[in-house]
């Protein structure tokens, strides 16, 4: 913290806070004793003195008072003609002493550790979900099974079902493992804490296969960041109905909405690349033609680029959930984590009700 005190006068407490990982509120709180000290709150002019403060302390202690809350020890003194303080003061003077709490046993959710998984490859770690379709009628639902690589962002398997089942997802998840060649110990698979995600035949799927399982912390909504956004692509695309007319139409639905996505659509968080380039290694190979095409654009007309020849996007060189915080002295990046072996070519295959895309 004394590194980032001597350097922000010189280089700036925004930039030199963000370089370090340093919250501004906390640089200026940990240089206030370094000014001298805060100059001391003056006393409100209507508060009580202490002589005072102590007897109303003492009155709220008496035998009769000390099981009571303080409206009913206010409107008792009234009715005895007495007048110490404000009802809001005795909660002061209570607060000045820690006698005022919650009395109730009540419960409280535990500090989970958050789940933090690096990818820096395909098939590395993989994220699944459920989400809803409407049927033709009301309480008419059918449920789309979703798997997807964090670091691609491409869907290695789908399925579409009437309901929720461990048994379903477990046939969904060793289906996938088996088409896309995943060796043991290579992958780790995260959920949310829903019923088929903790199934029993699930569990016994994962451990049987030397996979490592992974879950989002009870009551959070965003550890599971990259299945809700793939979720929301896939709803909020035009061609996505408000209703769907029967089984068969969300299904076909799903088979052209698929391969679109693997294939056609270029995604924000890949340098606008589509997830299949990504996922099979195709990647650097267009973004290096990018390269050339803006270097060509450059040459031709460098008075259209006033700030220079212009730059393609970078693909990202690890992809995180829930990244640690930085520190100071040390920052954990890509090269502190050895990815796995990338594994070989999936089978191009397909499934009637599963479907492991390629």
């Amino acid at each position: 913290m004394n590194t980032v005190i001597d350097m922000a006068p010189r280089h700036g407490v925004s930039a030199t806070c963000r370089a370090f990982g340093v919250s501004r509120a906390t640089y200026y709180r940990k240089r206030a004793p370094m000014l001298g000290p805060s100059p001391k709150r003056p006393s409100p002019p209507r508060r009580i003195p202490d002589a005072e403060r102590q007897e109303v302390l003492d009155v709220l202690h008496e035998p009769r008072f000390v099981d009571l809350a303080p409206p009913e020890v206010h409107a008792a003194l009234l009715e005895e003609g007495r007048y110490l303080c404000s009802l809001r003061t005795m909660y002061r003077v209570l607060a000045e002493h820690a006698e005022v709490r919650e009395r109730r046993n009540q419960l409280r959710h535990p500090n989970y550790t958050p789940p933090q998984l690096l990818a820096t490859g395909p098939n590395q770690v993989w994220s699944w979900d459920i989400t809803k379709l409407l049927g033709p009628g009301k309480w008419v639902y059918y449920y789309l099974y979703v798997m997807l690589d964090i670091y691609s962002r491409y869907v290695v398997g789908w399925m579409l079902a009437e309901r929720e089942s461990g048994g379903l997802a477990e046939k969904l998840m060793a289906e996938t493992y088996r088409r896309h060649d995943i060796s043991p110990g290579q992958l780790t698979i995260h959920s949310d804490r829903g019923s088929p995600m903790k199934s029993k035949p699930v569990i016994a799927l994962l451990s049987q296969l030397d996979v490592v399982r992974s879950h989002s912390r009870p009551h959070v909504s965003n550890d599971n960041p990259f299945s809700e956004a793939h979720f929301k692509t896939l709803k909020y695309q035009p061609a996505f109905p408000k209703r769907f007319g029967g089984f068969e139409d969300a299904h076909g639905h799903c088979t052209s909405f698929f391969p679109w996505y693997n294939h056609e659509h270029h995604h924000s968080a890949l340098s606008w690349l589509t997830p299949g380039d990504v996922h099979y290694g195709r990647a650097q190979g267009l973004l290096e033609r990018r390269v050339q095409v803006l270097a060509a654009a450059y040459a031709a007309h460098p008075e259209r680029f006033p700030h220079g020849p212009p730059a393609a996007p970078k693909l990202p060189d690890a992809v995180w959930i829930n990244p640690p915080k930085p520190s100071m002295n040390t920052m954990l990046g890509p090269e502190d984590v050895q990815p796995p072996a990338m594994p070989a070519t999936p089978v191009t295959s397909s499934a009637s009700t599963i479907v492991s895309l390629h």
